[in-house]
């Protein structure tokens, strides 16, 4: 196993819900949702076959209901996928006056004013927060059970940035627009990757080439790590959103010579494989082919 003696930490709240502001549908924590700290690398293998089999429905042309359904349940089983962290080209851009962003495919500007960019992902309520310049200021205050939660939070991850922090708080909301855009991005690479080598002889030089170009353009920032020395040495990872950690995931995932990330042909869902010829998720999808 790739992640075996590895731990990296998240937080998600227990229940989400659909909003919307002028025109946008948003993802947010619903009214007494609690945040919880989770490790990531509990079952990376399913975090990530969970992410990219969202994109696939979208691939797939599956009805928008059923689309909306899974990214609301992927939402309340992991969290956000922590944008406002994983865009900027440093998740301490609460230090600067401006906002710089790495090529994306939700803001195409190249900057923008750090308090503008903290106002997107707030559209409902905002943070105490304050910001002059290059100073600023952020009040979690502890009034309620709830509160204090939060504040629990904020001191367990003390050492992330404060970027991070604001991700996780009861206000922070992210885009049901861009959450289907990165889903589905993921699933194309495993898609290209999958038609690629199935495939190969199928296409012609042009056809190869556009799909290896396809791939290219896939990136990831790379986290930073530690190491701990417990029981036995662990790997820390230390990643600012839940994106950077699932394309990191999916990169190893794919690149491993041993690879078993598979799309059943019958449902044309993603799974783990647990032999290198298995081209069905189950019984139950081999036999519906057959027929």
């Amino acid at each position: 196993m790739q992640f075996k003696n590895t731990n990296a930490w998240w937080v998600r709240h227990n229940r989400y819900e659909y909003k919307e502001k002028n025109g946008i549908t948003y993802i947010c924590p619903r009214p007494l949702a609690q945040p919880k700290p989770y490790n990531l690398m509990k079952e990376p293998e399913k975090l990530v076959i969970d992410f990219l089999n969202v994109g696939l429905l979208m691939m797939n042309r599956k009805p928008k209901d059923e689309i909306k359904a899974a990214v609301l349940e992927f939402v309340n089983q992991y969290g956000f996928l922590g944008f406002m962290t994983a865009l900027p080209t440093t998740p301490q851009f609460i230090a600067y006056e401006n906002v710089y962003f790495h090529v994306n495919h939700f803001i195409k500007k190249e900057m923008m004013s750090t308090e503008k960019y903290i106002d997107i992902f707030f559209p409902f309520e905002k943070l105490d927060f304050a910001k002059q310049g290059k100073e600023s200021s952020w009040n979690i205050e502890a009034k309620s059970g709830e509160d204090r939660t939060h504040l629990a939070i904020a001191m367990a991850f003390d050492k992330s940035p404060q970027s991070v922090l604001m991700s996780f708080q009861k206000q922070y909301a992210e885009r049901y627009d861009w959450l289907c855009r990165q889903f589905k991005d993921l699933a194309f690479n495993l898609t290209t990757s999958f038609l690629y080598y199935n495939d190969y002889d199928d296409f012609d030089r042009g056809e190869r080439d556009l799909l290896r170009r396809g791939m290219a353009a896939f990136g990831g920032i790379s986290p930073t790590y530690r190491v701990l020395l417990g029981e036995r040495p662990t790997l820390m990872w230390e990643f600012y959103s839940l994106m950077s950690c699932v394309q990191m995931m999916f990169t190893f995932m794919l690149t491993d010579k041993n690879s078993t990330i598979r799309i059943c042909k019958n449902c044309l869902k993603a799974f783990i494989a647990n032999k290198h010829n298995k081209a069905f998720c189950g019984v139950e999808c081999r036999e519906k082919y057959k027929k």
